[in-house]
Formats: structure tokens, sequence, C-alpha cells
């Protein structure tokens, strides 16, 4: 019998939620993403410890110190991870911007362009590469942006049907909403546990999807930041499923019957109303949303925490 994990490839993109591309050939994803907290893990590990030395030591000599060395420095870092992720997924990288400049739209562009420059110097196509974008207002102005030039853009950190909808209305290649951190506020705010089809996370993306299949927008819905795979089950049929190792590797084990969940004929038939998308809208029901507002301060706070670690690392380094 096939295993869920090929189940699920016959109606669902896999990609693997990893910095350790080692562990990709086992699971064969078309895609993979990355983000720093999965980089900081990844560098440190002693196999890729010479990742970190080949970018430092490119930058002794380039005639940059301080602040501008430590940029050039990270970008090559984090580009090297996805050059190595390359060699061994088919599709695309996603490679995320700083999320200490999460809300300064210019900073947003200027290093997505800057990323796809790196990418392209080594011969890799823009259309293998995404540009990890925080889905604040300005983050989904800078890829409204950079779609324009052809850079396609992954929008993150995203918990709410406004973000989703205004990342459409801003033309987004792909959105990633974060299914298990959305579970582990409603799980802390209330006490409760959740069955997977009542988990908020799934329900979140379900309305996503639903929306976007409605209105007939073409960017991409991943789900990501799972918890369990009850929660990567419910979502099945979804355009892609970005999954860990540890829980492909529960896919790989069963053989148990996976169901299609999502599919577009369903979606079609939802009653859900267009949504204003307005920047002062926008706003509102972020406010109105603890949740999203809480969620999206705190992973914007965590990133670039563990982006400083990096550079901590690689000062270590050099």
């Amino acid at each position: 019998m096939s295993t869920q994990l090929d189940q699920l490839r016959q109606f669902t993109i896999v990609v693997a939620d990893t910095g350790d591309f080692a562990s990709l050939k086992q699971f064969a994803p078309r895609d993979a993403t990355t983000n720093p907290s999965l980089i900081l893990k990844a560098a440190q590990m002693p196999e890729y410890r010479a990742i970190v030395e080949r970018a430092g030591a490119a930058h002794r000599k380039s005639g940059l110190s301080g602040r501008a060395q430590m940029d050039a420095i990270l970008n090559d870092v984090l580009v090297a991870f996805g050059l190595e992720i390359l060699k061994v997924v088919p599709g695309r990288v996603s490679t995320e911007t700083d999320a200490r400049v999460a809300f300064d739209t210019e900073a947003i562009v200027a290093q997505g362009r800057l990323l796809i420059a790196l990418y392209e110097k080594q011969g890799i196509s823009r259309d293998r590469v995404l540009i990890k974008i925080a889905t604040t207002w300005e983050g989904v102005r800078a890829a409204e942006l950079l779609q324009r030039e052809g850079i396609n853009c992954n929008l993150t950190l995203l918990f709410s049907l406004v973000q989703a909808v205004a990342c459409a209305e801003a033309k987004a290649k792909l959105i990633s909403p974060f299914v298990g951190r959305i579970l582990d506020w409603y799980k802390k705010s209330t006490g409760k546990d959740y069955a997977a089809a009542e988990d908020p996370g799934v329900v979140s993306v379900r309305e996503i999807y639903a929306y976007y299949k409605k209105f007939g927008y073409a960017t991409e819905v991943m789900g990501a930041s799972f918890r369990n795979v009850g929660e990567i089950q419910e979502l099945a049929g979804c355009d892609l499923l970005t999954i860990s190792p540890q829980l492909l590797a529960e896919l790989k084990a069963s053989t148990a019957p996976l169901a299609r969940k999502l599919s577009p004929e369903s979606a079609r038939q939802s009653n859900i109303a267009k949504l204003d998308v307005s920047e002062k809208n926008f706003r509102w029901l972020m406010n109105e949303n603890a949740m999203a507002t809480e969620k999206l301060a705190e992973g914007i706070r965590a990133f670039a925490g563990d982006t400083i670690k990096l550079e901590q690392l690689i000062a270590g380094r050099l």
C-alpha cells in the first residue's frame, strides 16, 4: 500500500520545511522553505560549518567592515544554504528577508533584489527562488513591487484572512499561513485541546483556501508550521504544504488511507463575502484580531532574535 506521504502527493505539492538539506533526500519534496531559525539551527551543525566559514572568508578582503560587512556575509550564508537545497529539490527554495526591516518597504525590496541577484550570479533563475517576507502592511507593499519585477514572493507569518486577501490583491506568488502557531495561541488562551478538524489553524487555512478559489486568485496557499500530522491530514488538497522532516517521516511511516479534504470545486461553493483590504481596514482588522496581532509580532521578534544569533555565530567563526 502507498504511504500517506505518497497519497498526499496526489493532490498537494509537498514542501520540506528545513535548512538541513541532507535530510531532504529521503523525502523527495518538490520545494523547500527556510527561515532564520532553521538556518541558525543548520549553521550550528558541524557538517555545515564550512558554508558559514566560506561566506566569511569571501568578505575578509572585500573592503567592507562593520554593519555592511555583516549584512553581506549574512546574505551570502542565506543564499549558500539555498544553493545547496536547490541541488536536492527540483523546484523552488524560499529565502527570508531580515525580520528587522519588516516595517520598511524600501529595505525589504532592496534585500529582495539583492538576494535574487546573488542567486542569479550563481546561475539560478529567479523562478526557482521565493523571497520570504513577513505579512505586515509594509511587507505586502514590498511584495507587490517585487512581483512587478518578476521576483516571486512568499508571504510568511500569516495568521488571518485579511492578511491573506491583501497578499492576493498584491499578486503575491504564494502565502504561508501558520497553522500550528494559531493552535498554540488558542490552546494557551482557552486551555482547551482541539480535534484536528476543529483546530483553529486548520479552520483558518480552510477559510483562506476557500476565499482564494471562490474569487479566482492565482496566489498559491501553502499551509505551514504544523504541530501534528492530524493538521496535515485535514488540509490534504491544499495547493502546497510545507512540512518538517519529523512529520514527513510520520507520514512516510503510515499506510492508512488519506482522504482529500480541500478542493477548488467545493471551495467555490463557499458562502464568503468580499473583504476590503484598504490600509485602514487592514490595520483595523489586525487590531481587532488579538491572535494575529500577537503572533505576527512574536514571530517577527523571534526571527529577528535568531538572525542576531546567526550573526554572532558568524562573527565567532571569522
